[in-house]
């Protein structure tokens, strides 16, 4: 099992933290930051809706699939080292995403952004297991480390606000340059290096057949999005997919060091954090780009003050997770999280009932608070639970898996949001007098061809094509949110059943 911290590195732990925020924060800043940036950005590059959809989607479609594969490589071969890697390409990626001028360019500088976003996120995690050995500590580690995540996407479309507002959508990635540069040699400082002292070896087969089972999912998801559930390529990448993960399990299973320790998944408690992981991402993920577009082709917003309106919910999602450390303390893991995922629950549902085209601050405000405390707070308490479930030895692999099931989850959520809003809004979007066929039908494929349409068309019958449209978001939007209500119920009712029930005030270590 892993050797225990050093004595100067337990003296660095509080450092060490937060260099591994820092970088965790610009990791989860870039998931968001082009929410606010999405027409500033397609004005400039005019990507289309497919291009656009490449644009926002490669990230994490690149990133979940070699998270396992990053995680275990750092359990094998140094977590710091990995991380440092990580570091390298993020910063490089960065600056050729900056530098962007085509679509193209973008497309890929962005997949160079979910590749060393892989090996920070599983690093980050697995370095706190590492030096944070005392289980009450560690609570407090994670609830900044969650706190830091769920902040950061809630930070991302207000940074993007501000630097479209006085600079242009290249800002938004060469920002991440000048702090990798301070980043990387604060790391090589201060980070300690840690493996498993007894690492067999990194069996390539597996990687291969985890990143393509984890790649044929989440694609075959995103295409059921844009092409319904019987896409021929959807199937056909979706089923693949289950194939490649069914052979990497039989693998694993065969083997005598594995890539990664299947054993893992009949802690109860280990395989119902996952599960919560990907529940909650999947009601979740596409709400913040939703609430971005609402907020600025419904109700007609700058970038700036979009971000703005989305703060409550990076002030409620800090609160939150430093929060879930002492309530973890009082209460059990099954009392938190469950809480968690209600009060996220209860936050959407007045959001879901009331929003319309008219501004209403103190009915997305609540909803806001609501949804970045009740998070926050679920995150840190399936977090500890998960890493305290698995092996020390195995922090990389168990900190790859739930990050893995929080990209799934955001695939799925995604393809989810993307498939309701688009089938409400396109069957809301009905004749509007005055339109043209063939312009309703382009303002039908989404809500920023609409606006195009709308702007483009002009007079009367632009203006109600633009009414029209912004009403069938809405209409979408709400069925969204009602959904999303249902979901984060049910994973309620999961977390309180399945997770420990007793409350852990042990201080020792584990």
């Amino acid at each position: 099992m892993d050797t225990a911290p050093s004595a100067v590195v337990s003296r660095r732990r509080w450092a060490v933290l937060t260099v591994l925020s820092v970088s965790l924060l610009l990791v989860a800043v870039d998931a968001t930051v082009l929410h606010t940036a999405v027409p500033s950005l397609a004005a400039d590059l005019k990507p289309g809706p497919v291009g656009l959809l490449w644009i926002i989607d490669i990230y994490s479609l690149l990133a979940a699939p070699l998270l396992i594969a990053f995680g275990t490589l750092g359990d094998r071969y140094g977590r710091r080292r990995i991380l440092m890697l990580g570091y390298v390409v993020f910063g490089i990626a960065s600056i050729a995403a900056a530098m962007a001028t085509t679509t193209g360019m973008l497309i890929a500088a962005r997949a160079g952004l979910g590749i060393g976003g892989a090996m920070i996120m599983p690093a980050t995690l697995s370095v706190l297991r590492h030096i944070f050995p005392d289980r009450k500590e560690r609570q407090f580690a994670i609830g900044v480390w969650s706190a830091v995540a769920a902040s950061g996407a809630a930070l991302g479309p207000l940074l993007g606000g501000v630097l479209v507002e006085f600079f242009s959508w290249h800002a938004a990635f060469l920002i991440n340059v000048p702090v990798m540069l301070i980043t990387i040699p604060l790391a090589l400082w201060l980070v300690p290096e840690s493996a498993d002292p007894e690492k067999g070896r990194w069996d390539i087969l597996s990687a291969v057949l985890s990143a393509l089972g984890v790649l044929g999912i989440a694609y075959g998801i995103k295409q059921a999005a844009h092409h319904g559930v019987l896409d021929p390529v959807a199937l056909a990448t979706g089923i693949g997919g289950v194939l490649m993960l069914v052979w990497f399990v039989r693998r694993q299973l065969s083997l005598a060091k594995p890539l990664l320790d299947m054993r893992m998944f009949r802690n109860a408690t280990f395989s119902t954090a996952v599960a919560c992981v990907v529940l909650v991402m999947s009601s979740l993920a596409g709400l913040g780009l939703t609430f971005s577009q609402y907020l600025q082709y419904v109700l007609q917003l700058g970038p700036l003050e979009a971000g703005v309106r989305l703060m409550p919910a990076m002030v409620a999602a800090i609160a939150g997770g430093l929060l879930a450390a002492p309530l973890l303390q009082r209460f059990s893991t099954s009392v938190v999280t469950a809480g968690g995922f209600a009060i996220t629950a209860i936050a959407l549902v007045p959001a879901g009932f009331w929003l319309d085209t008219s501004d209403h601050p103190w009915l997305l405000v609540p909803c806001l608070l609501g949804v970045g405390v009740g998070v926050s707070a679920a995150f840190t308490a399936s977090s500890d639970a998960l890493l305290a479930s698995a092996p020390p030895a195995q922090a990389g692999a168990a900190a790859a898996v739930e990050e893995t099931g929080y990209e799934l989850g955001t695939g799925l959520g995604t393809a989810i949001v993307g498939s309701v809003m688009t089938a409400v809004y396109s069957t809301h979007l009905a004749a509007v007098p005055g339109v043209p066929g063939g312009v309703l039908d382009t303002a039908r494929q989404s809500m920023s061809e609409a606006d195009r349409a709308g702007r483009e068309l002009g007079g009367p019958a632009g203006e109600a094509l633009l009414a029209a449209a912004r009403q069938a978001f809405v209409d979408g939007l709400t069925v969204t949110l009602v959904i999303a209500a249902v979901v984060l119920t049910l994973a309620a009712i999961v977390a309180s059943r399945l997770l420990p029930r007793q409350v852990i005030k042990s201080v020792g270590h584990d």
